[in-house]
């Protein structure tokens, strides 16, 4: 027998990565992984995914598919492998090739500057010593420069900025740290700073001086602008306070690094994580008491939104600053952030003394993500720069479900794709009750359907019919002849848990407790206490929050007063003799409420939160920001470990608060500490549900879902839950798409497609 011993002949095989994988450094990870394995081939960006075509010996093909998966770049996340055989002529080299434009369901976040480039930043022999646009194929602006896709340096904002010869060489070299980084830059061929008013010396050390005079300086970052003030200087934050017109609403910080965060508040091991982890969130924390900054930086309330330099900017801004920065969102309060030049020059001509600009256009402005540490994972609260676009991979039953344009609600707007097997969800967009925040909504969804060559063949809308989304939802949908889906608010919130944990489409029913302030109910009045029991397709109410009277209507909302007044006239109890509620037009709403006039009932949790922290005496006249009372009355709670807890009654499907009010007042009169009432009231509401909950468990139902922007108290949510679990519930909280409005639209989507 002869046989053949010499080299086997060359396989071929063309390999698809789907998921998070472009702007990753994926196509550089796969061209030195074929090279270490001796294969020739090719590998391009193809929309939103990466094809490989790889040759060679059997043995070392075999080789390169097991650890195309095991050895991913830091920031990718391979979600999807197939694999094909080729046949052909072999090529003679490995090479990245031009990536072909396809419709797409991936777009990366952008990311925060990595070490290693700020090793070079600091360097004075390196040649991007302090140069603050520093960034390699690991780190840097992504989605905020993206123009179309595939994710390459043409087709982002930096191709007005041709290369020098050594970027070149960097770009090309399979070796280097920046091979086919898109965002190469550097100070011969890369964007520029510079001031207003115009400084002869250095940019950055100017702004540096500037903040030191107690000076506000709107700094342009990656997503838009910030506005930047010493965090210590009382005068300077008050200032920034006036002309923002922000009475109250907490400012978040900017520290250097761990060290100075840890002289101003506690940092569990996961907000560590989060602050730390290239998505560079702000992050709550709990103040501590012994290191104060002045009260206007978070007025009343005892946790400080802490964030670290997330670029090379940052870095060099903050190196010299062993105490925070206050670092907020450049725009007056209620109108969307500035990211061009121009119009921040124009809209912050009032509120900033100085100007810190550069040529890098924002293609997508995007504010800065938020999320809340909690016992176990964080939660987000806003999704935005480093997380967004959110795309999540559709639970089994919904594939081929594409087409989808849900709009969310009216608050902390997003809106979702289904498109390509994925839900796509959009940076955090505000409330659009601005019609310039309305305006960048529309645009962002203009920019999304281009991105992602997206055309809608249904949308979905909130069921309330004043929220300008779904009135332009409504109009939009007629004018194309697209199907419209009308979803019931509490519904969604339920729906969009259900869709992170992937729950099947058939999967079956489950248990929600969503708590809001308010969202439309499906009989026409306004819920907000809700246990739901439902699935994608339909969901019905077990129980609810006794319906309390808005007097006033949309006042009501801002004026925490309103709410106590109606809640005790609710409950029987004379409010008159209350020292909170003295010099208020008490006897004026009571003969409204006698009436029943312009007083729409609600099942409102985040209203009943305003009538507690009225009582208690916190900013009962109004509130200056949404949800400034709760998060008074959570800070106080937090001070007490009283183990009481205020009573509710049951009546038939319904939780009423009532009895609460007697035990309030009679502690109140008592002398009880203020901190003790507001612990009981939380513990109180937290086990009526919990009680509740099990009375009305269906028989085999181990799953509930908590939702709604009342779940962003803390303790509310881990009382809740701990006692859920304690109870042998399987609980699911949002993790990655916001449990407040935000997430709304994630829920539309699929409740559409169920229908659909």
């Amino acid at each position: 027998m002869n046989l053949d011993t010499g080299n086997p002949a060359p396989v071929g095989m063309e390999i698809l990565v789907e998921g998070r994988v472009q702007g990753v450094g994926m196509r550089p990870a796969v061209y030195r992984l074929a090279r270490r394995l001796g294969l020739s081939g090719r590998v391009w960006n193809d929309g939103g995914r990466v094809v490989i075509q790889v040759w060679g010996a059997p043995v070392q093909v075999g080789a390169f598919r097991r650890r195309l998966p095991a050895e991913p770049p830091p920031r990718a996340r391979i979600e999807a492998i197939r694999t094909k055989a080729l046949a052909g002529v072999p090529p003679v080299d490995f090479r990245i090739l031009p990536g072909r434009p396809a419709a797409a369901a991936n777009v990366p976040p952008d990311v925060a500057v990595c070490d290693a480039c700020m090793v070079e930043v600091r360097d004075p022999t390196n040649r991007r010593h302090r140069y603050p646009f520093t960034h390699c194929a690991d780190c840097g602006p992504r989605f905020s420069v993206i123009e179309r896709l595939p994710y390459e340096r043409r087709n982002t904002s930096l191709r007005r900025f041709p290369l020098c010869r050594d970027c070149e060489r960097e770009y090309h070299d399979p070796d280097d740290r920046r091979f086919h980084a898109e965002a190469i830059a550097c100070p011969v061929c890369g964007p520029r700073l510079w001031t207003r008013p115009a400084c002869a010396g250095d940019p950055i050390a100017q702004t540096v001086a500037w903040l030191r005079q107690g000076k506000i300086v709107a700094v342009r970052g990656v997503g838009g602008f910030q506005l930047l003030a010493d965090a210590t200087d009382a005068a300077a934050v008050a200032r920034l306070r006036a002309r923002k017109r922000r009475p109250h609403k907490p400012f978040a910080l900017m520290a250097r690094d761990m060290a100075v965060v840890r002289r101003y508040a506690r940092v569990p091991p996961e907000a560590a994580a989060a602050l730390t982890a290239p998505e560079a969130p702000v992050v709550l924390l709990d103040a501590l008491g012994e290191t104060a900054l002045p009260e206007a930086v978070a007025p009343g309330l005892g946790r400080l939104g802490f964030i670290l330099p997330y670029t090379a900017l940052h870095h060099l801004l903050l190196e010299s600053f062993d105490t925070p920065l206050v670092f907020t969102s450049a725009n007056r309060s209620g109108a969307p952030l500035c990211a061009d030049n121009d119009e921040a020059l124009e809209a912050l001509s009032g509120i900033a003394d100085a100007f810190l600009l550069h040529d890098r256009d924002i293609v997508h402005r995007c504010d800065d993500s938020v999320v809340l540490p909690a016992t176990g994972p964080v939660r987000v609260v806003r999704a935005a720069r480093g997380l967004a676009p959110l795309s999540l991979s559709v639970p089994p039953g919904f594939e081929g479900r594409d087409g989808i344009l849900a709009l969310g609600g009216g608050l902390k707007a997003t809106f979702c794709l289904l498109h390509r097997g994925r839900a796509i969800l959009s940076q955090h967009l505000g409330d659009l009750e601005d019609a310039r925040s309305f305006a960048g909504f529309q645009k962002a969804l203009a920019d999304y359907r281009t991105l992602f060559g997206f055309q809608p063949r249904q949308v979905a809308v909130d069921r309330h019919p004043e929220y300008l989304s779904g009135k332009w939802g409504r109009r939009w949908a007629r004018s194309e002849g697209l199907a419209l889906t009308e979803v019931q608010h509490h519904h969604a919130h339920l729906a969009a848990c259900l869709a992170e944990y992937r729950h099947p489409q058939d999967g079956g029913a489950v248990m929600g407790l969503i708590l809001d302030g308010l969202g439309w109910g499906s009989d026409g009045t306004f819920w907000g206490g809700e246990l739901l029991y439902g699935d994608y397709l339909s969901c019905r109410r077990l129980a609810w929050l006794r319906p309390t009277p808005l007097p006033g209507g949309v006042k009501a909302m801002t004026e925490p007063w309103r709410n106590l007044v109606a809640q005790l006239w609710q409950a029987g109890l004379d409010p008159g003799s209350l020292p909170v509620l003295r010099g208020l037009p008490v006897q004026a709403l009571l003969a409204l409420l006698e009436k029943g006039l312009n007083c729409p009932p609600a099942s409102s949790t985040g209203r009943l939160f305003d009538a507690v922290a009225a009582a208690l005496g916190l900013c009962p006249g109004g509130q200056s920001y949404e949800g400034q009372a709760a998060a008074l009355l959570e800070h106080l709670a937090w001070q007490s470990d009283d183990e009481g807890a205020y009573p509710f009654t049951v009546d038939g499907n319904v939780l009423d608060p009532a009895p609460l009010w007697s035990a309030l007042l009679a502690d109140l009169a008592r002398g009880v500490e203020k901190a003790a009432v507001a612990r009981r009231f939380h513990r109180g509401l937290a086990l009526a549900w919990v009680s509740l909950i099990g009375r009305l468990r269906p028989a085999g139902s181990d799953t509930l879902v908590l939702g709604g922007g009342v779940f962003q108290n803390r303790l509310l949510l881990e009382t809740v839950r701990d006692r859920l679990e304690a109870s042998g519930w399987r609980v699911w909280i949002p993790r990655q798409a916001p449990l407040n409005d935000g997430g709304l639209s994630l829920g539309q989507a699929l409740i559409a497609a169920a229908g659909g």
